[in-house]
Parts: C-alpha cells; sequence; structure tokens
C-alpha cells in the first residue's frame, strides 16, 4: 500500500495543486482515465469545503489530503479540523451559521456523492473527513 500525503495551508489557491496531485496519482495507481475530471473535481469540491471550514472557523491548521493506493482501489481522504455539529445538535441556520454555511456545506457534500460512488464522511467536535474510493485496474501483462 503506497500513500502520499499533502498538508496545505487553507487558502483557496492550494485547492488547486490538491487537484492536480491526486489526478497524477489517480493515473499512476490505475484510475481508468474516463474517471480522472471526476477524481478531480471531487477532489477540488472537498479541498474547497476543507478551507471554508477552517477560514469560517479561524483554523490556522493545514487541510490534510490522503492519497491511497491499495491493491484493487485508490482512495483520497480530506480532512479538516473544523468542529462539526454533532448529530442532533440542530439543523443549519441557526446562530452559528448566519449565512446559510451549512446549506453550502451540504450542497458540496451532495455533489461529492453525485461525482463518486464510494464516498464516506464523517465528523466530530474535533474535524471531520471525507473518504474517496475508486476502483483500479491494473496494469496490462505484456507477454514476451
Amino acid at each position: 500500500m503506497a500513500t502520499v500525503e499533502l498538508r496545505f495551508s487553507a487558502l483557496p489557491e492550494h485547492v488547486r495543486t490538491a487537484r492536480l496531485v491526486a489526478a497524477a496519482v489517480a493515473r499512476r495507481a490505475g484510475v481508468d482515465e474516463a474517471v480522472l475530471d471526476e477524481v478531480r473535481l471531487a477532489v477540488g469540491e472537498a479541498c474547497t469545503r476543507a478551507v471554508g471550514l477552517h477560514q469560517n472557523g479561524g483554523i490556522s491548521a493545514p487541510v490534510k489530503v490522503l492519497l491511497i493506493e491499495e491493491e484493487k482501489q485508490f482512495s483520497i481522504e480530506v480532512g479538516d479540523e473544523a468542529p462539526h455539529a454533532v448529530a442532533g445538535g440542530g439543523a443549519g441556520g441557526g446562530p452559528g451559521d448566519p449565512d446559510g454555511e451549512a446549506d453550502e456545506d451540504e450542497m458540496g457534500l451532495a455533489v461529492i456523492s453525485g461525482l463518486v460512488d464510494d464516498v464516506e464522511v464523517s465528523a466530530g467536535e474535533h474535524g471531520g473527513l471525507i473518504k474517496m474510493t475508486w476502483p483500479t485496474t491494473p496494469p496490462p501483462t505484456i507477454l514476451v
């Protein structure tokens, strides 16, 4: 199992770099060429979401991206350190959400879910994680 770890300051201009690195590593891992645009878009959406959460929460910690190559799959984990409301904490739009930030967050998660068949979202008081997984195809065997 090979893993590439990327950490970047929570600034929008770094999201493009994360997308490019993710696409390059996905290609090398064997993700189908037809899916690479979806990988780029999903990573961009997840990183943009994490950057926004960090900026809105005044968090100086970097956004963390793990690119994990396994035998038959490729996973990308985008983590933030923003505290998230726990289940039962009420819907968005409350006093801690003056501009409908929860609605934007839900929209970003909906876009990611539309792009990635296998996505897991977890969140708690110490941060959140979006894990996206794609199947890989092994390189062709060349017989001599």
